[in-house]
């Protein structure tokens, strides 16, 4: 995009001066006043130069359109455009504040476009505000209140912070994001977020009438969908719901510049900050973010779980509507009721962490509290679920639902949703108690069962050589039932894999083949097939499970779901299709599609992933195997720290582990964790600088360099830092789209990584504020060089090594 070049305003400029034109040009202001026009080649500008206002053209020429942008940003980013779906085609368009007050957009005499303003003005003047508003009003009188007219009222594709998106009931004005057909078409699609005046209103994500994504109620902290939603330093968010407005809105607790786009090709709404430092927009979220976020994916009376598989249930007392598509994985016909209501002696059972169902059919009573609610509802034998619609303190209000239960989402931990009271016939009722009794019982016995078999698989083992194969069974039982795994049939990885063909195979490590697959749904997988010759063991594979299970994180791989079916071990993840990050960095011919821009956005996307393992996480989590093999790219080339068969989990008072067990590989490996077997997140960190300086070379730890007196990429980039030659280690695919001070900035971060003592180490908190700032840094003390060729594990009582290129196998590329 780019404004129309100021020699097109020459003529427009010349004809201004003829007598019989009664209007003047209003240029270099932020507003135009009455009968002032604006022509082509010019703009106004808000107060403190953040926005402009003018007329620009996309890849079409001969398609003019007027907007605003953001004045000074490289990418020419708009964020309003009048006249999306009327284009100009010549440069004859002239936009005036006309006498009543009203804002036109005139071609040869014919208004394409138009403000509508509610009162005649007397004084009126058009102004853009710092926010990215352009308003009309009275000349003398300010405040939102007094605008005659805003382009808030009337959003295009982005929303900005202070925008209202939802209802003006006095005026009966509603405002709503609508994405442009594509990213150089303007034209208004029928992609749209708004909020649907549902006596519980809520915000959809809608293609046209069908509802694509659902954030759930306000229940006074935070959208239902959006257990992220909470306290922090950069938004506030405020939703009012009354007789006068029904709209959602953020605003900015600091400086930042902050924008959320709806796009119709991706069909998400992603947020996103701008950066000073990388001098581009910082992804910050998205919605919808995952499979379970799309409307009604499971169908009604059912859940959606990310962390399960399969990733839809009925709710408790219903069954699959047809049960042979359900168990295909055909969810959308949803749940029925086992047994009907009575309206007799009908009960509710609880459900926690939910994101509560569509509130189309419900009504709300904020005067009641929740046992008023169960008796309303247990009352009206229409009312098939209540909850409370005020969540903050003890919780108040009540709402009700009626008819089928749609779209709910069920979230790892019951704080990050919503408790749900769902109303169960008599007999299910009984079946939940005896169910609840059956497990205390059950889980007794089993403890008891388990203490007697491990007594006796351990005189059998004496005495028996078969002890081998049943303790072997018994592990994988243990660890099934003691786990509680997401488990997917074997027959349902086999049709997805083409029963494992070679055309399906992507990727073979140390521990087996990785096969790509699609599900009956759609879905995309990557399968990791552990060979049964593989030295990873039931234990860290579990351990590997239980890790990825209740990760979340953009920059860490998705784990689906796993297999676990006589001597067979598979997990089930999201499906890569850039593979990993070393196949484009080691390449010469591959990294040339890695520009240093894309190269800085994986590398502060690792940074992240790391600091999430390492402090955000719910587990304290240290990766142990951190490398470009390790790493993968989706799509975009956003990249996901993946292989957690090594990692170690940390408690919060712990500083570091010690093991004799050493495993991960050479190269990678911070000194005191290869020499000494101690670990902790300054081992991570250490991993990390050397991929850092790795992605900036393009060359291998353990590669050769020019200078004959360096052992490896650290030793190199070290000595050509204290002859403060330290970009000459810079791949030379990057040099024409890097900058200096960016480039020197990573390589100053990387060596502080790769110090030799952990303790001067930086944490990952602080690498990313290193990397996404301008703090001044300290001076690099030297690094710890240790390397070997090989990966290895190793132990105490074995000197034994194999030289494979790495211990895990990189997964779901």
């Amino acid at each position: 995009m780019k404004f129309i070049p100021f020699f097109m305003s020459i003529i427009i400029v010349a004809l201004l001066f003829v007598p019989s034109i009664k209007y003047s040009i209003a240029v270099d202001t932020s507003s135009i006043a009455q009968s002032q026009n604006l022509p082509f080649g010019h703009t106004i500008v808000s107060p403190t130069g953040i926005f402009e206002l003018g007329f620009f053209n996309l890849d079409n020429r001969n398609k003019i359109y007027l907007g605003i942008r953001y004045k000074s940003f490289p990418d020419q980013t708009f964020v309003w455009v009048a006249n999306g779906g009327n284009p100009i085609n010549d440069s004859s368009a002239i936009l005036t504040l006309n006498s009543s007050g009203s804002l036109v957009l005139a071609h040869n005499k014919r208004a394409i476009w138009s403000t509508d303003s509610p009162k005649q003005a007397k004084n009126p003047v058009a102004e853009l505000l710092d926010s990215g508003n352009l308003v009309i009003r009275e000349k003398n009188q300010e405040g939102e209140g007094e605008y005659l007219w805003q382009s808030f009222d009337c959003p295009s594709n982005t929303m900005l912070a202070g925008m209202k998106i939802g209802w003006d009931l006095k005026r009966n004005v509603s405002r709503s994001l609508k994405a442009w057909k594509s990213d150089n078409d303007p034209t208004p699609s029928n992609f749209w977020w708004g909020i649907l005046l549902h006596p519980y209103p809520e915000i959809y994500m809608m293609e046209g009438e069908k509802k694509y994504h659902r954030l759930g109620p306000w229940n006074g902290l935070r959208f239902s969908g959006m257990p992220e939603m909470r306290p922090n330093p950069v938004f506030n968010y405020k939703f009012v719901s009354n007789n006068e407005e029904v709209t959602y809105m953020w605003t900015l607790k600091t400086d930042l510049i902050t924008k959320a786009v709806l796009n119709q090709t991706t069909q998400q709404r992603p947020r996103y900050v701008w950066s000073e430092v990388e001098n581009s927009w910082m992804f910050y979220s998205t919605m919808p973010g995952e499979v379970c976020d799309h409307y009604g994916f499971c169908g009604a009376n059912s859940y959606c779980s990310s962390t399960s598989s399969p990733m839809c249930s009925c709710l408790e007392g219903f069954k699959p509507k047809f049960s042979k598509k359900w168990n295909s994985m055909d969810w959308s016909q949803g749940c029925v009721l086992k047994s009907p209501l009575t309206c007799k002696d009908d009960g509710f059972v609880p459900v926690e962490g939910l994101k509560v169902p569509d509130t189309q059919n419900t009504t709300v009573d904020e005067s009641i509290d929740l046992e008023q609610c169960r008796v309303k509802c247990l009352n009206h034998c229409l009312c098939t679920a209540y909850t409370n619609s005020n969540i903050s303190g003890k919780g108040s209000g009540c709402v009700m639902w009626f008819g089928e239960l749609l779209d709910i989402k069920q979230y790892p931990t019951p704080e990050s949703g919503q408790k749900l009271y769902i109303k169960l016939p008599a007999s299910e009722l009984l079946d939940h108690r005896n169910k609840k009794s059956s497990e205390i019982i059950f889980s007794t016995c089993i403890v008891a069962a388990s203490v007697m078999l491990l007594l006796a698989i351990y005189f059998v083992y004496r005495r028996n050589a078969v002890e081998k194969l049943l303790k072997a069974e018994k592990e994988y039982e243990s660890y099934v039932n003691d786990l509680d795994l997401p488990l997917l049939d074997m027959s349902i990885i086999i049709v997805a894999t083409n029963n494992f063909s070679v055309e399906n195979k992507i990727g073979e490590g140390g521990f087996g083949p990785v096969y790509w697959g699609q599900l009956a749904s759609g879905l995309e997988i990557a399968v990791k097939r552990l060979s049964k010759r593989s030295e990873q063991g039931m234990a860290e594979f579990v351990n590997e499970v239980k890790l990825i299970a209740k990760l979340q994180h953009r920059n860490l791989v998705k784990l689906l779901g796993c297999c676990i079916q006589k001597q067979e071990k598979m997990l089930v993840y999201e499906y890569m299709a850039h593979g990993s990050l070393d196949y484009f960095i080691f390449d010469p011919a591959k990294g040339k599609l890695l520009d240093w821009p894309k190269r800085l956005q994986i590398i502060c996307g690792i940074a992240r992933g790391l600091m999430y393992l390492h402090q955000d996480s719910r587990l304290r989590i240290v990766h142990r195997d951190l490398k470009a093999s390790n790493v993968l790219l989706d799509d975009n080339m956003n990249p996901k720290i993946s292989d957690f068969g090594m990692a170690r989990t940390f408690g919060e008072e712990d500083i570091e582990g010690n093991t004799n067990r050493i495993v991960g590989t050479y190269g990678y490996m911070a000194p005191e964790y290869a020499l000494d077997g101690q670990f902790s997140i300054k081992s991570d960190v250490y991993s990390f600088g050397i991929l850092l300086l790795e992605i900036i070379c393009g060359k291998k730890n353990s590669g050769r360099y020019r200078l004959k007196e360096t052992h490896n990429l650290v030793d190199h980039a070290w000595t050509l830092w204290k002859m403060d030659k330290a970009l000459q280690i810079v791949d030379r695919d990057i040099e024409d789209s890097s900058i200096a001070s960016e480039v020197l900035r990573c390589i100053h971060v990387g060596l502080l990584c790769v110090e030799k003592y952990p303790e001067d180490r930086p944490t990952m908190t602080t690498v990313v504020l290193m990397l996404g700032s301008e703090m001044e840094l300290d001076e690099p003390k030297e690094p710890g060089f240790f390397t070997k060729r090989e990966s290895i594990e190793a132990n105490s009582t074995s000197n034994s090594r194999s030289n494979a290129m790495s211990i895990t196998l990189p997964i779901a590329r």
